[in-house]
């Protein structure tokens, strides 16, 4: 991605390129799907909301909660979009003072900075020990426990996609670009790291605690096992700040989607893939409908009310899961289409302002990866006594989803697969070339 987007730094990159150097259709499904991705976020974390601000009080409802949220995101996007941008800076460096301190915390208390004065260290991984049995027993149980996490895993992996969004928008993009996706890479897998040693660190597989918060929806930050370490520890306040900082976190994300969701809907309206309506814009230039459409979808996080929290957010992790692993699967095969044009126009990867290492071979592993974490997102339903409708559908909905529109977009349009020596690698670059040249950093300040 990094490669195809510093040659060429577009908006919504990965879905044009799928459609400039695969085929139209496929661009049309990519398009979808991430808007798909998108949308389902938004409820996702509007249920995340209401399970956080339970930790407090029970006083409001779940169906007024979740109303309550759906308005204040209404009326954000629709009204409020001004403040956005500014809005997004602090709360993004909140999330990003929690990840530390979280990581700090766990490095404090486990040499011994506790009320208990308790050097637990790696405890946990000595007993109950690092690798739980589920569904089975011995080597298979274990087998089966690391795809669970390795599933839950795939429904973390974003952040490269989500900068590519800028490109089209950011001040000399090919210079800026690849900083951006090396910083991006480098603070992700540290997050990433670092955040799952130390869940490892501060409570074990076989906590009643997270049981209860995962299988019986128990309110508020009790299922974080920062959480339940502190409370463990006897450490006061902490749990409250946490909780307070999630929250902001998770509200946060879930405007951003509702930002995110509509401006893919609008861009997909705008190169008639989608009813011309949405194209409509208030005064301010917000797509009212596309927005309208996106709050719609998120109604879906009214399902909490009858199914109960634990199980929607079980659902909806399912399909952004599959959705996201999609979206990896369109942009690595897209790049080994635009790697072969490369080769067969004799465009040098030498001259670009990036190049990616080990190519094509990544990206077909990638692809490899990304198409079997989508097969099995599901799997557990098919082990025995596991089957539910639900479950199954969450999972691979946008599985099937996704070559019905391409085909479908196929027979309506007659689009065709673009051969490597007929994909139009210079439209638009010679306007970038020139804007490289002429580029004047603003002055700071």
């Amino acid at each position: 991605m990094a490669e195809m987007v510093t040659y060429l730094p577009i908006s919504s990159p990965f879905v044009r390129f799928a459609g400039r150097y695969v085929d139209e259709a496929f661009g049309v499904a990519a398009g979808y799907n991430f808007f798909v991705l998108e949308a389902m976020l938004v409820p996702f974390e509007i249920v995340a909301c209401n399970l956080i601000i339970h930790y407090w009080s029970d006083i409001v409802p779940t169906g007024g909660m979740v109303a309550m949220i759906l308005v204040i995101y209404g009326f954000i996007n629709l009204f409020a979009v001004k403040w956005y941008g500014e809005s997004e800076f602090w709360l993004a460096l909140g999330k990003v003072i929690l990840a530390i301190g979280l990581i700090l915390y766990t490095f404090i208390t486990m040499v011994g900075g506790n009320p208990l004065q308790d050097r637990f260290g790696f405890r946990y991984w000595r007993d109950p020990g690092a690798f739980a049995e589920v569904y089975s027993t011995g080597s298979l149980g274990r087998f089966l426990g690391f795809m669970v996490c390795l599933v839950q895993a795939s429904y973390t992996i974003s952040g490269p996609d989500y900068v590519s969004m800028a490109a089209g928008e950011a001040e000399n993009p090919r210079v800026v670009m690849p900083r951006a996706y090396n910083k991006v890479f480098g603070r992700l897998t540290a997050f990433f790291v670092l955040g799952s040693l130390a869940v490892g660190i501060n409570v074990p597989y076989d906590s009643q605690e997270i049981s209860d918060a995962i299988n019986n929806g128990e309110p508020g930050a009790a299922a974080s096992p920062y959480v339940i370490a502190m409370n463990r520890l006897r450490i006061g306040v902490l749990p409250d700040i946490v909780n307070a900082l999630v929250f902001s976190a998770a509200f946060s994300a879930g405007n951003s989607y509702v930002y995110c969701a509509s401006r893919s809907l609008y861009g997909l309206a705008l190169e008639g893939r989608a009813p011309r309506i949405l194209t409509r814009c208030m005064r301010n230039g917000v797509p009212i409908y596309c927005v309208i459409v996106v709050l719609l979808i998120s109604l879906i996080s009214f399902l909490q009310v009858s199914n109960g929290t634990a199980t929607v957010l079980k659902w909806l992790v399912s399909i952004i899961t599959a959705s996201q692993l999609i979206n990896f699967s369109v942009i690595a095969f897209t790049y080994t289409r635009f790697k072969k044009a490369c080769d067969v126009q004799g465009l040098s990867r030498d001259k670009l302002q990036y190049k990616g290492i080990w190519q094509p071979f990544l990206a077909w592993y990638a692809l490899s990866g990304c198409l079997t974490m989508a097969l099995v997102n599901g799997f557990a339903v098919f082990i025995h006594g596991n089957w539910q409708i639900t479950s199954f559908f969450f999972s691979y909905t946008m599985v099937g989803v996704f070559p019905l529109l391409f085909f479908g977009w196929k027979f309506l349009k007659g689009t065709k697969i673009i051969k490597a020596e007929e994909v139009d690698l210079q439209k638009d670059v010679e306007e970038i070339d020139e804007y490289s040249r002429n580029f004047v950093p603003s002055p700071p300040g």
